[in-house]
């Protein structure tokens, strides 16, 4: 039986939760129904076992226009597996049978638009998510989308990058609730080998701009990039390419897929701890 909306654990609960702790906060980021629903859904049980602190769930879609190769050939991979919006608020309602900590989605706008704004948000507050961030809607286009957020409870997330300007970090901090999503890297999602200088210093200005907590992703794809912008002064990391290429390198294994994302997921919470 899923958990009721009253007992799920809210952003603000998790960042206290782990800050008690002195450690930041890791949030994995995988598709659902990737490779097939079922599988997806046991990686997703390794990632709460082995210490994720949320769920950041990607919703498939045909044209992923922010995602590197990686990520786009997990949409294509779960689009094939028939996923669609109906199994998707499936899947979450399925990780809420056994997971209280917030889950997030990430989707494109034409999506929620097909379905209807007041509808999705709806169903997206009533099956249990917490934050939507729709990667192709930019705040200055989003007072409707904000507007039925709020009305739902559900935390709007936007992105902030190295290219925005002082005043629109002014802007997202005010349409966004929850936390900021910050960029790492100049382009679309995918593994790097280095934090840049470039980051750091974004999230040094993102402060004086933005009282929310700051999840770093985009790029984040080891131990020590997840610890790296932690200690630059970041609330957490999120990790999605590193943990889908386990997937896509597992394909006919399942059994080691999942033993390699549940190593992986421990490696990556480890990072948070010491370095606050």
């Amino acid at each position: 039986m899923s958990l009721e909306n009253s007992s799920l654990e809210s952003y603000s609960e998790m960042f206290k939760r782990a800050s008690k702790k002195f450690e930041g906060v890791f949030v994995p980021f995988v598709v659902a129904g990737d490779p097939d629903f079922d599988t997806s859904l046991a990686i997703v049980k390794e990632l709460v076992k082995n210490g994720a602190d949320a769920l950041e769930i990607g919703f498939a879609f045909s044209d992923p226009i922010a995602d590197g190769p990686t990520v786009q050939e997990a949409n294509l991979r779960a689009l094939n597996s028939g996923i669609n919006i109906d199994k998707n608020f499936e899947f979450i309602k399925k990780i809420r049978e056994f997971t209280s900590i917030p889950v997030g989605i990430l989707i494109y706008y034409n999506l929620i638009y097909q379905r209807g704004i007041d509808l999705f948000y709806q169903q997206a507050s009533e099956n249990g998510i917490n934050s939507i961030l729709s990667a192709d809607l930019p705040p200055e286009e989003a007072s409707e989308v904000v507007k039925v957020a709020k009305k739902y409870g559900v935390n709007q997330i936007f992105l902030a990058a190295q290219t925005t300007t002082n005043e629109r970090l002014k802007v997202i901090s005010e349409f966004s609730s929850g936390f900021t999503y910050l960029v790492s890297v100049m382009g679309v999602t995918g593994a790097r080998n280095e934090v840049k200088n470039s980051t750091v210093d974004l999230i040094k200005r993102l402060r004086k701009h933005n009282d929310l907590p700051l999840l770093v992703g985009f790029g984040i794809s080891h131990p020590n990039h997840v610890k790296e912008v932690i200690e630059a002064g970041a609330e957490g990391a999120i990790v999605g390419s590193a943990l889908i290429e386990i997937i896509s390198q597992n394909l006919n294994d399942k059994e080691r897929m999942l033993q390699k994302i549940g190593e992986n997921t421990l490696k990556l919470k480890e990072a948070t701890k010491n370095c606050l």
